[in-house]
């Protein structure tokens, strides 16, 4: 097997790597450690591995929810017995292992397995990786597989058109390109110093979030009580506060129902889906449609609160009055003409809402009746409301400020990991 005569170098090289010549060209199995029995491995067969099989408490199971894009996301978990995770010997997964995943979004993200345990299970869409680290340097590898670079050849090689999936066959043989081990362990102490800063940051962010949370609980009160255990000093003398169901005070209203051939990728005016709220578009409306549609129906008003019924449920934000359409049913908002809650308060009040003790079923989707029979505590007061919004505000924003910087770091490390590895353009050539 040859290769095409292509310059395997990346754009930006350490100074003394400058003259070190091509990169190599080998198969994502090829860096898998022969000497290691499965080290390179998907999960069980899904009849392998049943719901019947899951215990209170064992051996961890690997989900598909746990494989975060180059970070493991610890809030799922299941066991299985220690006798069925000796039957599965084959797919058990060790920390400081990689991890890939079989299945989008996005498929073949990689995270590593962490020390908490001393042996787990993987999931029939895991796929199991153990290094050569006598030949390479797990940590480069490691970002590699996560690089843009070639997580747009394994988008590229997978099937599936809703919900993309590769097979392990096709990607163990997918190409990495690799430089010197010396070479290798400078890129991955680089990136890895980002890496550093960029869990201290977020580390920052979790101890925000969890000072905020710690606090709601303390200025709003409990379950069945009227007063709340921290109250500023001018309302300590206050009245209790009042409930109210949500429906009492506000409506619940959506946007007119937009259908996929009305939207375009191109521009206009931006269509927010559930996925999307808060975020970036990906799809269009009309200018023309968006002011027909505003003059004729239910629209938001500036600074009342969206929220999402679907999917990630209850995620809230208030409206910052640009131009935008909101997905029917989906995203629905709170129209509330009489202001008896204020809208800053009340968005405080729904995003500590704990949405799955509406019933005691899985909720996947909340409607209209949930939402205009929860109840809401509030002060009567205008001015304690505010006060404490205004509070809270104060944490959101030191909250928002370190999601940026946050944000920031990670771009930088994706656009200095397209800067420190070659593009995927050679082929393998018979």
């Amino acid at each position: 097997m040859t290769r095409e005569a292509k310059v395997l170098v990346p754009r930006l090289r350490f100074p003394e790597f400058e003259s070190a010549g091509n990169w190599r060209k080998l198969r994502l199995v090829d860096v898998a450690d022969k000497n290691t029995k499965w080290s390179f491995i998907g999960g069980p067969f899904g009849s392998n591995l049943k719901s019947s099989d899951y215990v209170s408490e064992g051996i961890r199971v690997i989900q598909l929810q746990n494989i975060g894009d180059a970070e493991f996301v610890d809030d799922y978990k299941i066991f299985t017995s220690y006798e069925k995770a000796d039957e599965l010997q084959s797919n058990n997964i060790y920390p400081g292992e990689i991890i890939l995943s079989k299945m989008g979004d996005p498929v073949g993200r990689a995270c590593l397995i962490p020390d908490t345990n001393h042996r787990y299970v993987m999931c029939s869409d895991g796929i199991r990786l153990v290094v050569d680290e006598k030949q390479y340097i797990k940590y480069f590898i490691y970002v590699l597989i996560n690089s843009t670079h070639f997580r747009l050849l394994v988008e590229n090689t997978a099937t599936g058109s809703t919900r993309k999936r590769i097979g392990l066959d096709d990607l163990k043989n997918l190409p990495l390109q690799i430089p010197s081990a010396p070479e290798q362990q400078k890129i991955a102490d680089c990136l890895g110093s980002l890496d550093d800063m960029i869990t201290a940051e977020g580390r920052k962010l979790d101890a925000l979030r969890q000072h905020k949370q710690g606090l709601m609980q303390q200025l709003f009160p409990e379950p069945g009580e009227t007063v709340p255990k921290l109250r500023f000093p001018e309302f300590r003398n206050a009245s209790e506060w009042q409930e109210k169901q949500l429906g009492k005070i506000s409506e619940i209203l959506m946007c007119k129902r937009i259908f996929a051939s009305q939207t375009n990728l191109k521009g206009g005016v931006p269509f927010y889906k559930i996925g999307t709220l808060g975020g970036e578009p990906d799809a269009f409306i009309s200018k023309s449609l968006f002011e027909k549609y505003k003059s004729k129906y239910n629209f938001p008003r500036f600074g009342e609160i969206l929220i999402t019924c679907s999917g990630t449920i209850g995620r809230c934000l208030a409206y910052d009055g640009n131009e935008a359409y909101f997905q029917d049913s989906n995203i629905v908002w709170i129209d509330n003409p009489t202001r008896e809650v204020s809208n800053e308060f009340l968005l405080n009040v729904l995003s500590n809402v704990n949405w799955s003790a509406l019933n005691s079923t899985t909720i996947t989707r909340i409607y209209g009746p949930d939402l205009r029979g929860l109840a809401i505590t509030f002060p009567r007061s205008k001015f304690e409301q505010k006060r404490i919004a205004d509070c809270l505000g104060l944490l959101d924003n030191l909250i928002a400020a370190e999601s940026r910087k946050l944000e920031v770091l990670r771009k930088h490390k994706q656009g200095l990991m397209q800067q420190l590895f070659p593009s995927l353009e050679a082929k393998w050539q018979t």
